[in-house]
């Protein structure tokens, strides 16, 4: 496993060690111990979530507020997606900045979101099944959210907007001045 830091502080791309061979693959999908030493944050997931989505749908951004925050550590099992995390942390040297990375089924990369950052993630393949590991359980009194095209975040999903899916909720989110984080 190797950790690629990111341009956002806390947030790393996760790099598994992959055994292949002519029958197939093998890698270790999540290792709690050696999450801990190489980044030094918590590896305790206590919630496992999987979605499937089409071609330009828009999942985001989203976060779990207060006591109910949330750590996520998330890869794309079939298909691709493009990954986002914007910091919404006040006191944090990347307030305000997102990062974006393609988690594919071929590159097997996994992005570790900390607590206090909206994340979302768009669909840039026919179908793609999304995986995420949680820290929290989810309460539904404490979601919060950022509109996915807020001016002040100009967050390239490499999607045409025309092509954009988004559910009702995701339609209305409040801007990021607007601060439901």
């Amino acid at each position: 496993m190797k950790i690629k830091l990111t341009p956002l502080k806390d947030c790393y791309i996760i790099e598994p060690t992959v055994f292949e061979d002519d029958r197939g693959y093998f890698y270790e999908k999540f290792n709690e111990q050696k999450f801990e030493e190489l980044t030094g944050m918590n590896g305790h997931f206590v919630q496992d979530n999987i979605s499937k989505s089409s071609y330009g749908v828009l999942r985001g951004l989203h976060l779990q507020k207060g006591d109910h925050a949330q750590a996520k550590l998330v890869s794309c099992l079939e298909g691709k997606v493009f990954d986002v995390a914007v910091d919404l942390r006040e006191d944090s040297p990347t307030f305000g900045k997102w990062f974006g990375v393609e988690l594919t089924a071929e590159n097997k990369l996994q992005f570790y979101v900390p607590r206090g950052f909206g994340h979302g993630f768009s669909v840039l393949s026919e179908t793609a099944v999304f995986a995420y590991k949680c820290d929290n359980f989810y309460h539904k009194e404490s979601e919060g959210g950022v509109l996915w095209n807020d001016k002040d975040l100009n967050i390239d999903w490499q999607l045409p907007s025309d092509q954009v899916i988004l559910s009702e909720k995701d339609k209305v989110q409040p801007s990021f001045a607007e601060k439901n984080y």
